[in-house]
């Protein structure tokens, strides 16, 4: 399994997800810098968490148009698996790749804590099975996922839901205090229409290995590694 991880300028969670793919799930795994214009012969595609570009303008909104972006479009476009992390969520919305936008927390508050999310549609990255509760770390102030009435229905529709923040035991009451930031419908990730690119706001690169007290995270990326294929 060869992964790419994306790295732009400020970004903070890329040598988090590197060591994961790479020393922790056995992957090929390299750097594919925002001023590249090919991602090599990857398999899969990582955009990490931080803060690209120093978040100007909005969250992402700046990594959108960076060189690099031109050979993700294109991945995508074959089919190929990407999962966007927390910033990385934010610049595939940005991209277009992503139906909807992440906007500041309701609360106006930074969020750094262990949440719990349930898993609402099988994909790449979900094959663990709907209705499986991970716990995960977010940090975020942009988390809120937002999207109008008729975005929506569509998710729904289209089964596009990946995750949705819930108590311990699963529950998930719309905008009940499950939800850290106050995201529509308790949404904490999603799909494209073709179920290959995956944006989420938790992070499962820092909650893949026992050590660290909590590998739920690693069950995303073993269930890419059965998606391609890969003992």
């Amino acid at each position: 399994m060869k992964v790419a991880v994306v790295q732009f300028p400020g970004s903070n969670a890329d040598w988090d997800a590197l060591h994961t793919v790479r020393d922790v799930v056995g992957a090929d795994a390299w750097y594919a810098f925002h001023k590249e214009r090919s991602l090599g012969d990857a398999d899969a595609v990582v955009i990490p968490g931080g803060f690209s570009y120093g978040d100007y303008l909005r969250a992402g909104a700046i990594a959108g148009f960076s060189p690099i972006v031109g050979a993700i479009r294109e991945f995508a476009s074959r089919g190929g698996p990407i999962l966007g992390i927390c910033n990385g969520f934010q610049i595939l919305t940005e991209m277009g790749l992503l139906p909807g936008a992440l906007t500041r927390n309701a609360h106006l508050r930074f969020e750094c804590r262990d949440i719990h999310l349930r898993v609402e549609s099988e994909g790449p990255f979900t094959g663990m099975g709907r209705g499986t509760v991970l716990r995960l770390p977010i940090a975020h102030a942009d988390g809120r996922y937002h999207t109008t009435a008729n975005g929506l229905e569509e998710l729904e529709r289209q089964d596009q839901v990946a995750f949705r923040y819930c108590t311990r035991k699963g529950d998930a009451p719309d905008g009940g205090v499950a939800n850290p930031n106050g995201s529509v419908s308790d949404i904490a990730g999603i799909y494209n229409r073709d179920k290959n690119v995956l944006g989420m706001m938790p992070h499962p690169e820092r909650a893949s290995e026992a050590i660290l007290g909590n590998d739920d995270g690693l069950s995303l990326f073993q269930s890419l590694r059965r998606h391609l294929g890969v003992a």
